[in-house]
């Protein structure tokens, strides 16, 4: 909501909004472009206004329902993305994980070409008349399927938002009929089997490693900060290239990114050039040296989303200890993948769990906890706000301090480095 409220200041409307009081990260871009929000207030819709209604609130709630009673066009989140895509070159990115990171490594693939952008940490900007739109575009509850996108770009299918989908194959059933909406072609990662598993009659190009993909990364060598490899394409070699970070997720995601550059026939050089410049998005591996240690703050809040970036970190830092802090957030998910989270945790040389976030009540999960996952740690204990005092032992040895979560874990980086300053 933050970035599309970002996208409607940038194509010059009048934009405001409101959330809860509680501060988020989202919000830098809305007080960045000075667009104002507060409170929830019911006495701040008026009659002159056109609501987007954000997918965490339903018809019961004091403003939607003022916006009702004053006949006010209402769009959900997802239509009014629609309504601003739909004259595009539409890119969408979809999958259960490594969207976010995608999108971001697209727009600014794109950015010489003129493209606008919405990216789910909170980033968003438009200009008319820009050619290219990357979206990310989130499959739960199925609001993807409101998108009419010219590429679709699917990085991997697995079972999440257990509080939504049945089972596997309810999200492949959502995956497959989006897939059939893509326009011009679909892009997606071969390594993924559940990937292959989808049916289309639209023009598909596979990537990844695997020798079986149109679109094939090899001779990969990378340094602590690097990675140098070559993609093929249809068995012929299509650029070389020197990517600016480390780990086979990442290199993945970026596989996704220059299919779309090959499929549009953009310049090569120019692609190059914008690939070495890629960043980081914002809680995605973000890096910190913090006296001799380093902390990795990052989003990963499914089990393989920790998996790979324990072992991104334990590649690129082979001789470090690796600390992981995690706080789950929904209870459905922890009941769901209590087990696939402590064998991802158990990567990393020690772990920490925190107590469940939670941001709305969840009903039929009262006995689930972070001690589903904590018994099954092979060196992890509880850890609370209250108890940052159990890393101090990490205060000055070297380590690597991955702190994971969708929410606030930031809240427990910010206390160890305030008792380990001192």
């Amino acid at each position: 909501m933050s970035a599309l409220a970002q996208i409607m200041h940038d194509l010059g409307y009048n934009v405001t909004g409101s959330d809860k009081p509680d501060h988020f990260f989202t919000e830098a871009g809305l007080i960045e472009k000075g667009i104002p929000f507060h409170e929830f207030n019911p006495n701040m819709i008026t009659k002159d206004m056109i609501i987007v209604q954000g997918n965490a609130f339903n018809d019961e709630h004091p403003e939607v329902k003022k916006a009702h009673e004053l006949g006010l066009k209402i769009f959900t989140y997802q239509e009014m993305i629609a309504e601003i895509t739909n004259n595009t070159k539409l890119v969408a990115v979809c999958g259960c994980h490594g969207k976010t990171t995608t999108t971001t490594m697209l727009k600014t693939v794109l950015e010489p070409f003129g493209v606008n952008y919405l990216i789910g940490d909170g980033t968003g900007y438009a200009k008319r008349g820009n050619e290219y739109f990357a979206l990310e575009a989130c499959e739960y509850k199925r609001h993807f399927l409101a998108y009419n996108p010219y590429y679709t770009i699917v990085t991997n299918i697995e079972l999440d938002h257990t509080d939504y989908y049945k089972d596997l194959d309810d999200v492949m059933d959502a995956f497959n009929e989006f897939v059939s909406k893509a326009r011009k072609a679909v892009i997606m990662c071969g390594d993924d089997e559940n990937n292959r598993r989808i049916k289309t009659d639209k023009k598909v190009l596979y990537y990844g490693f695997n020798e079986d993909n149109d679109v094939v990364v090899k001779n990969i060598t990378h340094d602590e900060e690097t990675t140098k490899a070559d993609v093929y394409i249809n068995g012929e070699l299509y650029d070389t290239y020197t990517f600016p970070f480390v780990g086979d997720h990442l290199l993945l995601n970026v596989l996704g990114v220059i299919t779309v550059c090959y499929l549009e026939n953009l310049p090569k050089d120019t692609v190059r050039k914008q690939v070495s410049i890629i960043e980081h998005a914002k809680r995605r591996f973000i890096e910190e040296k913090f006296r001799n240690n380093i902390i990795i703050d990052d989003y990963a809040h499914h089990p393989t989303e920790v998996k790979v970036t324990i072992e991104a970190a334990r590649k690129k830092y082979p001789d470090r200890e690796i600390v992981a802090l995690f706080k789950a957030h929904t209870r459905s998910r922890v009941q769901y993948f209590h087990k696939e989270f402590a064998d991802a945790l158990n990567l990393a040389d020690k772990a920490f769990v925190l107590d469940i976030g939670e941001d709305r009540k969840e009903l039929g999960y009262d006995g689930v906890s972070c001690m589903d996952i904590i018994k099954d740690l092979k060196n992890g204990e509880y850890i609370s706000l209250e108890e940052v005092d159990k890393l101090l032992p990490y205060k000055d040895t070297n380590a690597v301090l991955l702190f994971m979560s969708s929410k606030d874990i930031y809240v427990l980086e910010n206390k160890y480095k305030e008792i380990a300053s001192k």
